[in-house]
């Protein structure tokens, strides 16, 4: 197996027989990460009236969703979801925020609640509080945060058909600055926002170039009132390609796959596994509900016995 591919070459391995696909990221994945599941949890802990104008985002201010809006949770709520996503099996918690930049108080409050977690729950937690200036990241690494998640959803090209509100630039500047605090960094993306096959591979590489630690694999659950709500689904072989892709370019990085599984998946589930993710979120999504726990940690359970009977 190549690994140094070029753009060229990956779209090719794309192309391949599915099975040849999935033996080929099968093997990288046994090879690097092994047959561990890296299971997260997420809160969110500031939900609607978002200024920023993502096409597929059902917090924006500037489509009408329905979404429940609310204010910045207290750190009493943060302790209670991080115990509640620890009870979940999960390894990490999430700390997500709307919008693109905190207050002082917010962030103030955010760090109180990290400090809470950190008291009473053995878990290792993440944070999603928008672009952060290095000087803030600095503050909530010193709290305790030990990953912070800042996707950049698609290739360079590709973005001004989703974002206008903020640069591609911007989003890559936090994420270097967070993996220049030191802290472990989680970015990725979204399949099936009217993106090519290029857009992908670009995706890929991109985040390889970034060195990025974890790589949350969405896939577009079209929310009614935005401007992505008439969108096609994107196939399940599609975005089983894609996560042998992701696998097979970016080696040894945790593929974590995040919404839209199970409206994209349905009964192929299972195969992401196979293409070469290892890890998933529990417990639901900023907006949209997940499966019942019970039922994912069953697929948890029949996926590693798999891999280590493999």
């Amino acid at each position: 197996m190549v690994y140094n591919m070029n753009r060229d070459e990956i779209l090719k391995l794309i192309g391949e027989p599915i099975e040849s696909l999935l033996a080929s990221a099968s093997s990288v994945r046994e090879q690097y990460v092994g047959s561990g599941m890296e299971l997260c949890g997420i809160m969110n802990a500031k939900s609607g009236s978002c200024p920023e104008d993502c096409k597929f985002c059902a917090q924006s201010a500037h489509y009408s969703t329905n979404v429940a809006g609310y204010d910045l949770r207290t750190r009493d709520d943060m302790f209670n979801a991080a115990l509640e996503a620890k009870k979940n099996g999960a390894k990490r918690f999430g700390i997500v925020t709307s919008g693109n930049k905190l207050t002082v108080g917010e962030l103030d409050e955010i760090i109180e609640g990290v400090n809470l977690i950190k008291s009473g729950v053995d878990i290792d937690i993440c944070a999603s509080l928008g672009a952060l200036a290095p000087i803030n990241i600095k503050r909530i690494k010193d709290a305790g945060v030990t990953r912070y998640h800042h996707n950049i959803e698609t290739s360079r090209r590709h973005y001004p058909q989703i974002v206008t509100t903020h640069s591609y630039d911007e989003r890559l500047d936090t994420v270097r600055s967070a993996k220049i605090s030191g802290m472990e960094v989680c970015s990725g993306g979204i399949l099936g926002i009217g993106e090519s096959w290029e857009d992908r591979v670009d995706l890929a590489l991109q985040l390889k170039e970034l060195d990025v630690d974890s790589v949350p694999i969405n896939v577009l659950v079209p929310i009614k009132g935005t401007p992505l709500e008439g969108s096609n689904l994107i196939t399940p072989f599609d975005v089983i390609r894609s996560i042998a892709m992701f696998r097979i370019v970016l080696r040894s990085k945790t593929i974590k796959i995040a919404a839209g599984r199970e409206s994209a998946l349905k009964d192929y589930q299972a195969l992401i596994f196979m293409a070469g993710a290892n890890g998933m979120m529990i417990g639901g999504y900023l907006t949209v509900a997940g499966r019942a726990v019970s039922e994912d940690w069953e697929l948890v359970r029949n996926i590693e016995g798999l891999w280590k009977k493999g």
